[in-house]
């Protein structure tokens, strides 16, 4: 025993002594007595349902008075004795006095058959050791006790108030100004004390009775005239009915301590299920855009023309410069909000956080590859598809050229062929019909090989899945049906002209005589026309055709030698831009990297640097932009190769992600050793321990420990691990135990900040659920069930209920914290409780336990 506590235990048992030499009361006294003691025991039997009448009756077989001071001590005493003789009635009293004593109250003259017989003196002197043990001895301010700190605590709080002087607990208390006084001190929108008249002590007395027992829970323990006629008031009684006073306003105090706390405990609750319902949140929107957008990626079915294939190109460029680039940054902010949370809640002693099922880290690390690997080769099929297509329109542009050359070669040919000229010719007519006909026969068998490449073509459009195949084939066997008829008819022209021959022959040899005078005329006149029908037929209009078509040939050629001069100014302008960019982002990446292993000074000198370099990166991005503009032409004038960079964009794009999500995780790695530098109170020099010990042995240098690696770490910084240097069976179980604590995901590695909570999880200091528990019993105050309303019967034992009402947390909690309790919970089901109570011991656990999210 301390001397403190002893010297409070030797002032209350001079009290005592006082009283038992003082067995005499002065009437007045043991009025005041009876009636403050009375009420005072009424105030804590009532939350029991029940009370006593006449204090000295009403205590004679014990059962009352165990149940008293089991209200106001908040334990179980031994069951009681059923049986209602005299030696029942002392042994329950008896009980009550041995558990008085256990409380260290050492019982001077009063005996269990003095309170039997129901003696008033012992009696009273009884219930006043009870109400100096229960709410009078544990009062101190200042290293006083009992009545001398109940003394100090009601002069500090009367001091401001004029013609107050608080000196005793008897005469000072008279003219009613000091309990006036008391009460306007805690709760000044009770009385307005500047009314009050000291020469009316009546009045003032009456004033505060009224208003302490409306509205302070303080029943009326003492008579206004009784206090004012007796020239010294009983000092017991006053004081008694003061400490009520102590009780309620000291109460409130720690009710405000209470709430304080549960609202800091809640507070750090509702911060982590807020950062939890952003992540939740977060994940959600990234997966659903992943699950949507990967089938578009996916989808490789091509478009039939060159220009949807180019508009498919530009939304994909799109997606790159766009699209993606915000969500590359919500897959490392989800990842960054994810460890800070982690952190938080193992600062705060909770639970580590476990998303809903699918949204786990490694979720959507596992749905961000499969969306890259859906996208990889997404653009070389583009490109691949648009050059397909441009050999296609190549192929189909040649294929209507010769189409249309041949047609309009073809063109009145037929209706030339079904001419019957020669049934009205000559026989030299017919001659000469017939060797235009063999000039008509040698061009047509000329062209015999144009039809045959105009159905190659057509071939080849359909082999290559030409969007106009159906187009295409029809006019190709339009030419071929036409062929295949000017053949016919050629071959039935060159009959007919033979049978018209060989009758005018016939005809001829009647005229034969005639012939041979008109011979020398006849032949000059159709030599002369067949040699003009044969050169316009056959050699003008072809040399007039070449001639036309070679000055638009050299056209085109200058055309395209213009067009691949455009193109190469491109490809250098872009590996231009490229050769710059690539090593530049490799450089910082690797820059990046070196100072996450290697960082100096303090963690705010270590903050600042990164948030420079970050911000040197962001400013950097306008360069990027401009690659992707140059990018764009390229592709837009179907340039696909470029030998003067090994840099695709596609390789710049990656590694810009890479930058962004390298110097971002290593920004959060310094803000959370931050957090937990500011919540375990580690030193720079501790910090920068750690931080040496880990790089040591971050074989990788990727900023992680393999198990390996973990385990000589800790055998480095003298860690005692059971077995671990020997390798014993225990000593594998005990590291095993340890990496489930660092790798709760069991990723097989070790991170800096899974490192930091390791060697300092037991520094820190937080709130227990136990001690939320004790907060909310404050705000929720005794609550008891059972024991009846006159008697108290074994069958049924007075018990704590551990249950507050909404009406109670709106009282006492600011409104968001109440709400948030309120909602979260469950309802209490012990027996006895009024509808709508709630279980504060389920909730105040479930605040430490794992999260429903």
């Amino acid at each position: 025993m301390d001397h403190y506590t002893a010297r409070k235990r030797n002032e209350y048992m001079e009290q005592e002594e006082d009283w038992d030499r003082d067995l005499l009361l002065d009437p007045a006294w043991e009025k005041q007595q009876r009636k403050t003691f009375t009420a005072w025991c009424n105030s804590h039997l009532r939350k029991a349902g029940t009370q006593i009448e006449n204090i000295e009756e009403d205590f004679r077989n014990g059962l009352k008075l165990m149940l008293l001071l089991e209200v106001i001590s908040g334990e179980r005493l031994p069951r009681p004795d059923k049986g209602k003789m005299r030696f029942h009635k002392i042994a329950n009293v008896n009980k009550a006095l041995d558990f008085i004593a256990s409380k260290g109250v050492k019982l001077v003259s009063i005996g269990a058959e003095e309170i039997v017989d129901g003696n008033l003196k012992m009696t009273l002197g009884m219930i006043w050791t009870i109400i100096l043990r229960f709410a009078i001895q544990d009062i101190s301010v200042e290293e006083t006790s009992a009545k001398e700190g109940l003394l100090l605590w009601c002069q500090r709080k009367t001091a401001p108030y004029r013609n107050v002087n608080v000196q005793n607990f008897h005469t000072s208390w008279k003219d009613g100004l000091a309990l006036c006084a008391l009460i306007h001190r805690h709760r000044p929108d009770l009385i307005d004390y500047a009314k009050l008249r000291k020469d009316d002590p009546i009045g003032n007395l009456n004033t505060a009775f009224e208003v302490a027992e409306k509205y302070l829970d303080i029943p009326k323990m003492l008579d206004a005239e009784d206090i004012v006629n007796t020239p010294k008031p009983d000092e017991k009684a006053i004081m008694t009915y003061v400490s009520c006073f102590y009780h309620a306003f000291a109460g409130a105090e720690q009710a405000e301590t209470a709430a304080n706390r549960i609202c800091k405990v809640l507070a750090v609750n509702q911060e982590n299920e807020k950062l939890m319902e952003e992540y939740e949140k977060l994940a959600s929107e990234l997966l659903e855009w992943i699950r949507r957008t990967v089938p578009w990626l996916e989808n490789r079915v091509g478009e039939p023309s060159m220009s949807a294939m180019q508009r498919k190109l530009e939304d994909f460029r799109d997606y790159r410069r766009l699209h993606k680039p915000p969500r590359v940054q919500e897959k490392c902010q989800l990842e960054i909000n994810f460890n800070t949370l982690q952190t938080k809640l193992r600062l705060s002693h909770r639970p580590a956080f476990m998303p809903s099922e699918g949204k786990l880290v490694s979720d959507i690390a596992n749905a961000w590859r499969g969306l890259e690997q859906a996208e990889k080769g997404y653009e070389d099929w583009l490109l691949s598809e648009i050059r397909r297509l441009q050999r296609l329109q190549h192929l189909a542009e040649k294929f209507q050229q010769k189409a249309s050359l041949h047609e309009a070669w073809t063109r009145g040919k037929e209706e030339m062929l079904s001419q019957r000229d020669y049934e009205t010719a000559s026989l030299q007519e017919v001659r000469a019909l017939l060797r235009r006909h063999e000039a008509f026969e040698s061009d047509l068998a000329a062209h015999q090989d144009r039809v045959e490449h105009i159905a190659a073509l057509a071939q080849e459009l359909n082999e290559l899945d030409y969007h106009e195949a159906a187009s295409v084939n029809s006019r190709c066997q339009a030419i071929c049906d036409q062929w295949d008829n000017l053949g016919t008819l050629t071959q039935k022209r060159r009959d007919a002209l033979e049978r018209m021959e060989k009758l005018l022959e016939t005809i001829d040899q009647l005229q034969l005589e005639f012939a041979r005078r008109a011979a020398p005329f006849n032949n000059w006149l159709d030599g002369a026309v067949e040699d003009l029908q044969d050169v316009w037929l056959v050699h003008s209009v072809e040399e007039t055709q070449v001639r036309k078509l070679v000055p638009s040939r050299d056209q085109m050629l200058q055309e395209e030698l213009t067009r691949q001069q455009v193109n190469e100014r491109l490809r250098r302008q872009f590996a231009a831009q490229a050769n710059a960019i690539g090593p530049w982002i490799q450089g910082k990446v690797e820059e990046v990297g070196r100072l996450a292993a290697g960082m100096a000074g303090s963690l705010e000198e270590q903050m600042a640097g990164l948030r420079q370099q970050e911000q040197n990166i962001i400013n950097y991005k306008s360069n990027i932009d401009r690659l992707e503009g140059d990018h764009q032409l390229l592709q837009e004038s179907l340039v696909f190769d470029n030998k003067h960079t090994v840099y695709s964009m596609e390789h710049i794009r990656v590694g810009w992600e890479q930058l962004l999500t390298s110097i971002a995780r290593t920004i959060n790695e310094v803000e959370n050793q931050v957090l937990t530098r500011d919540a375990k109170g580690l030193s720079q020099e501790q910090l920068n321990e750690f931080r040496a010990s880990f790089n040591h042995f971050d074989r990788k240098r990727n900023g992680m420990m393999e198990p390996d690696d973990f385990r000589a770490c800790l055998i480095s910084m003298g860690y005692d691990l059971v077995g671990v240097l020997q390798l014993c069976p225990r000593g594998e179980v005990e590291f095993a135990r340890i990496m489930t604590m660092v790798d709760p995901n069991a990723a097989g590695v070790v991170t800096f900040q899974a490192f930091i909570d390791f060697m300092t999880r037991e520094t820190a200091e937080t709130d227990t659920a136990e001690q939320v528990v004790a907060s909310f019993k404050i705000l929720a105050g005794d609550k008891w069930v059972g024991g009846g309303t006159k008697t108290w019967e074994p069958s049924n034992p007075l018990l704590p209920q551990n249950y507050i009402t909404a009406e109670e947390l709106r009282r006492e909690l600011p409104a968001e914290q109440a709400e948030y309790c309120i909602r979260r919970m469950a309802p209490y089901k012990g027996a006895g409780a009024p509808a709508g109570a709630l279980d504060y011991v389920a909730f105040s656990s479930a605040l430490y336990g794992e999260s429903d999210l």
